[in-house]
């Protein structure tokens, strides 16, 4: 993946895609595991009070060094409120569609982002110009109206409004990806996620109080909180802090990019937990999917 300022392959990027691809293959599958015990608001409010307690050491250290860069809390004001929109439509979905299906869908960010950052940054302009990159974008907007299209219960209510829900949580995270970009340029990835976390468990823990059932949490068993820890560690923790890194070296276009064969690994686990398939139909409009984001960001690799 190429820096900003060169044309080699960033290898810290890399590895940063790669660790964030990772951990967030295996968080779906724990949500969609604890939509059996608590409401999504519930959930979302336990799972990122975990995350923001395992950053809370690392920004106080860095807070009492005098290591927290200037203006830190500020900026991470509209990220972390795109943070909420994002991560409560996310949680929602899981309560009327399966892991992979969803994931699949919610690929279309990649369609926001791209728009965004052709408006807000400079740098990614010289892309209008590319037809490898709208021929990408193409293929990805008609794949993931392939892989909606061709699910067998398409028109069941409960599907449609997963799939309304999954859309809009898609839109969400390129706005949240283009804030924290904007608003992060110049900010530790660690210090910036741990402040952000804190705004994010204060708006999930007052929705939480409002519309979930916050007190079915004491009933669960043991499980159900391994299921909060692992999704809250994996899916939250580290994955934010890996994906802000690699926005930070190369931009935000290429990460999400690659980062659209995360459905696949979802779909290889979800198939041995849930059983859940993709049929043939799916898979080729997955496939189209992803052979335009390689188009796309092929012609990113490819900026004079």
């Amino acid at each position: 993946m190429k820096s900003p300022n060169g044309r080699k392959i960033d290898a810290g990027a890399t590895l940063a895609v790669i660790a964030a691809m990772v951990c967030w293959s295996v968080g779906p599958i724990f949500i969609k595991l604890l939509t059996a015990s608590v409401d999504s608001w519930t959930q979302n409010l336990l799972r990122y009070l975990v995350a923001c307690f395992f950053w809370l050491p690392f920004m106080i250290f860095n807070w009492r060094r005098g290591r927290l860069e200037s203006g830190i809390w500020r900026k991470a004001v509209l990220p972390a409120a795109a943070n909420i929109v994002m991560q409560c439509l996310w949680a929602a979905a899981y309560y009327y569609i399966d892991p992979a299906f969803m994931y699949l869908l919610s690929k279309s960010t990649i369609i926001w982002i791209a728009g965004f950052s052709l408006i807000f940054f400079a740098d990614e302009r010289a892309l209008i110009r590319s037809a490898r990159f709208w021929l990408g974008m193409v293929m990805s907007v008609g794949g993931v109206i392939g892989i909606m299209v061709f699910k067998k219960d398409f028109t069941a209510a409960g599907t449609l409004t997963g799939i309304v829900i999954t859309l809009l949580s898609g839109a969400a995270w390129a706005v949240y990806t283009i804030l924290v970009r904007i608003f992060f340029r110049d900010i530790d990835s660690r210090n910036g996620f741990s402040v952000m976390s804190i705004y994010t468990t204060a708006g999930l823990g007052t929705l939480a109080l409002i519309f979930g059932r916050v007190q079915d949490s004491f009933s669960m068993g043991a499980a159900p909180w391994v299921y909060v820890a692992v999704s809250a560690l994996m899916s939250i923790a580290f994955s934010h802090v890996l994906y802000y890194a690699a926005i930070r070296r190369i931009g935000a276009t290429i990460p999400s990019l690659a980062l659209l064969a995360t459905p696949f690994l979802v779909l290889a686990i979800s198939y041995v937990v849930f059983g859940e398939t993709l049929n043939a139909f799916q898979w080729v409009s997955g496939i189209i999917l992803l052979s335009g984001s390689g188009l796309a960001v092929w012609a990113q690799e490819h900026l004079g």
